[in-house]
C-alpha cells in the first residue's frame, strides 16, 4: 500500500499537458465532458489517498487501535515515519476539507445572488444601463442573459443575436456547473489547476459552435465574438460588474476561438483521429490509474487491518 497510495497524488500532474492538447484536437463538447470527469475523478483519488495515509499512523494511537480491535498497530515501515506521514496527510486532508467547504459556501452564495437578480427580470434578457460594454450568462432558475447598453451599442443587430446565442448556449448547457467542478477539484489538488484553463476554452468553443449553428453563419458568429471582445477590452474596467462565476463570450483566447470558427472544417477541422484518440486515452488512462491504485491501496490496507486484528486475511 505504501507505494500504491502515492500514485493518485502524482497522476494529476501528468493530466495537465494532455488536457491542454486535448482541447485543440477533440470537439469542444466532448472535450469539456472528458476534462470535467477527469478533474473530478483525480480529485477524488488524491483525497482518498490522503485518507489512506492517515489510517496507518492513526493506529499507533491507543484509542484508535482499541476502537478498531487491533492487537498491534499497522506496520508499513518505521513507526516514526508512518506516524509522521499520517500526521502530514491528516493536516493536508483537513486543509483540503476546509477550503472545499469554503469554496462550496462561496459558490452557493454567488448563485443565490444571481438567482435574486434573475428573479427581478421579466424576460430572458437583462439590460443594464452601463456604458462599459459587457455581456454574460447568469445562471439561475431560469437563467438570464445580462448585457449592458454599452455592448448593445457596440454591435449590430445580427451580431447581438449571435452574442445572445452564445450566452444562451452557456445557460442551456449548464456550463457553470462544469466550471464549479473544476474549481473545486483544483482546491483538492494543485496539479488540477492546470486543467481549468483548457476546460474554460472548451466550454467557450462549445458555445461558439452553438451560436454559429443558431444564426446559420460561422463568419457572423466569429465577427460578433471578436467585436464584443474588442469593445470589452477597450473599456477602462472590462468586466468590473460581472460576477466571478459568470461565463462570457469575451473571455479566454478570443483570437484562437475566432480562428477556429472561421475554419470551414467541421468544428474547426480537428487533426487526425489517431491524435484525438491518443489524447483522450491518455486522460482516461490517468483517471483509471488513479482509481485502480487507490482501490488496490485500500484493499491492501484492509488486509493489513485483518492481520493486525489477529484474523486470517481473506482472498
Amino acid at each position: 500500500m505504501i507505494y500504491l497510495v502515492w500514485v493518485p497524488l502524482l497522476v494529476p500532474f501528468l493530466a495537465g499537458p494532455a488536457g491542454r492538447r486535448l482541447v485543440s484536437c477533440v470537439p469542444p463538447r466532448q472535450a469539456a465532458w472528458l476534462l470535467t470527469l477527469t478533474t473530478a475523478g483525480l480529485a477524488a483519488g488524491s483525497t482518498a489517498s490522503l485518507a489512506l495515509l492517515v489510517i496507518p499512523g492513526a493506529t499507533h494511537v491507543h484509542a484508535v487501535a482499541a476502537l478498531g480491535d487491533l492487537l498491534t498497530p499497522l506496520t508499513t515501515g518505521s513507526p516514526d515515519t508512518v506516524v509522521a506521514m499520517g500526521t502530514v496527510a491528516a493536516a493536508l486532508l483537513a486543509w483540503c476539507t476546509t477550503v472545499l467547504v469554503r469554496g462550496l459556501h462561496r459558490r452557493r452564495a454567488q448563485l443565490r445572488r444571481a438567482r435574486r437578480l434573475a428573479a427581478c427580470a421579466d424576460g430572458e434578457l437583462v439590460v443594464l444601463k452601463d456604458d462599459s460594454p459587457d455581456a454574460y450568462a447568469l445562471p439561475g432558475r431560469p437563467g438570464r442573459i445580462v448585457v449592458t447598453t454599452g455592448m448593445l451599442r457596440a454591435l449590430s443587430a445580427a451580431e447581438r443575436e449571435a452574442l445572445f446565442a452564445h450566452e444562451r448556449a452557456h445557460l442551456s448547457g449548464r456550463h457553470h456547473l462544469f466550471v464549479a467542478v473544476a474549481e473545486l477539484a483544483a482546491l483538492c489538488h494543485p496539479g488540477l489547476r492546470s486543467l481549468r484553463e483548457p476546460l474554460g476554452y472548451a466550454l467557450e468553443r462549445s458555445a461558439d459552435e452553438a451560436a454559429a449553428e443558431a444564426v446559420g453563419d460561422r463568419r457572423l458568429a466569429a465577427r460578433a465574438i471578436g467585436r464584443a471582445a474588442l469593445a470589452t477590452r477597450a473599456a477602462q474596467s472590462p468586466g468590473a460588474g460581472r460576477p466571478g462565476f459568470a461565463m462570457a463570450a469575451t473571455t479566454g483566447p478570443v483570437p484562437r476561438r475566432v480562428a477556429a470558427l472561421l475554419d470551414h472544417g467541421a468544428h474547426g477541422a480537428h487533426p487526425r483521429r489517431t491524435t484525438n484518440r491518443f489524447l483522450a486515452a491518455a486522460l482516461l488512462a490517468c483517471l483509471a490509474l488513479s482509481a485502480a491504485s487507490a482501490l488496490e491501496a485500500a484493499t491492501d490496507l484492509h488486509t493489513s487491518i485483518e492481520i493486525a486484528q489477529g484474523e486470517s486475511p481473506r482472498d
